[in-house]
């Protein structure tokens, strides 16, 4: 089951990151920027007890009687949302395409239900319970926006400029990115996930792309010249971080057309791609199954399924993989002890 710690430090004047420590789903990165008064939230942890330790470490910086007057939310998936209700009085802000999103993804409590009712035995629930059992949705409201835009929005947090951009489609069919300019950091979302050499991370999952406009965030990303790079999940990264992951997204981009040329299925695109184990060090390969299969339907003009069929997909590849993976210890170890 994933474990929840993180860690809340200072990465740039008045500039705060909430990092969680582990990878794996839902455990995702926020922000705070506070000055002269004003606070603002980059993003939200998954539940209210994530949240609420945010929360608790934003005041613990905070000048008396500061509070947070606004949450840019970069994306509707619940792990950069859900928490906004520890704020119930701040103004929630995102993309006007991001309202798509949220009537696609479960409510909180359709979420927790539906974990409970799950059957651990089977694949689906093994895995929802392995990697989301952690988290609790009970009592959580849906969480609405107040605020709805489209293209470029303009804010400030006391002396501090906050360029906020909308995307097309890229991770979901509404995400935005967050760039300060004059702390030359620029927040992500999902749109970037974080790996490095000395902590990786785990491979992305888009559901709206093509991964083509999610290679142009990217390139969007170190057009702003921004130095330090917030990703939706993992370790802060450079520019040099940034553009590596630009060639992990052309590289799957690229097979993926390559081998639905070839007339390959997604699921076989996929199980090739995972097998050329090009990036052995990211985590949650059968992810790859959802990116790649999203990569499809823009090729075919299709639509995406249920999203449970989806996770149903992932849930019965990541099985297999931990059977296989078994089989060859055993395998191995046999072959040790009979040598």
């Amino acid at each position: 089951m994933t474990t929840r710690s993180a860690n809340f430090h200072s990465i740039a004047d008045g500039v705060y990151a909430w990092q969680p420590q582990q990878r794996g789903w839902g455990l995702a990165n926020c922000g705070l920027v506070a000055a002269d008064g004003a606070a603002l939230w980059i993003d939200t942890p998954y539940d209210r007890t994530l949240a609420g330790e945010f929360l608790a470490r934003t005041r613990a910086v905070l000048a008396p009687g500061t509070e947070v007057g606004r949450i840019v939310v970069t994306h509707a998936n619940g792990d950069h949302m859900w928490g906004a209700g520890v704020l119930p009085d701040a103004e929630l802000i995102t993309t006007r395409e991001a309202l798509h999103h949220i009537a696609y993804e479960p409510t909180p409590a359709q979420q927790q239900a539906l974990l409970d009712g799950l059957d651990r035995g089977e694949d689906t629930g093994a895995y929802l319970h392995e990697h989301f059992g952690c988290f609790d949705w009970s009592g959580t409201p849906p969480v609405v926006p107040d605020t709805v835009f489209t293209g470029e929005l303009e804010l400030r947090v006391g002396d501090i400029p906050v360029q906020v951009s909308s995307l097309p489609p890229a991770h979901t069919s509404g995400d935005l990115i967050v760039h300060l300019p004059t702390r030359s950091t620029v927040f992500t979302g999902d749109v970037v996930f974080g790996s490095t050499a000395e902590r990786p991370g785990d491979h992305p999952v888009h559901w709206a792309g093509p991964l083509g406009n999610v290679i142009d965030a990217v390139e969007r990303l170190l057009d702003t010249g921004a130095e330090t790079v917030v990703p939706g999940h993992g370790p802060l990264l450079t520019r040099a971080d940034l553009r590596g992951h630009a060639g992990y997204l052309r590289y799957v981009r690229d097979r993926a057309h390559a081998l639905h040329a070839a007339g390959a299925t997604a699921a076989e695109a996929a199980r090739t791609v995972i097998d050329e184990n090009r990036y052995p060090e990211l985590g949650l390969p059968e992810r790859l199954l959802v990116t790649i299969g999203t990569e499809y339907r823009h090729l075919d003009g299709t639509e995406p399924p249920a999203m449970l069929e989806v996770v149903g997909r992932m849930a019965h590849l990541a099985r297999q993989r931990t059977r296989a993976a078994a089989d060859r210890a055993a395998t191995a170890a046999t072959a040790t002890a009979t040598a």
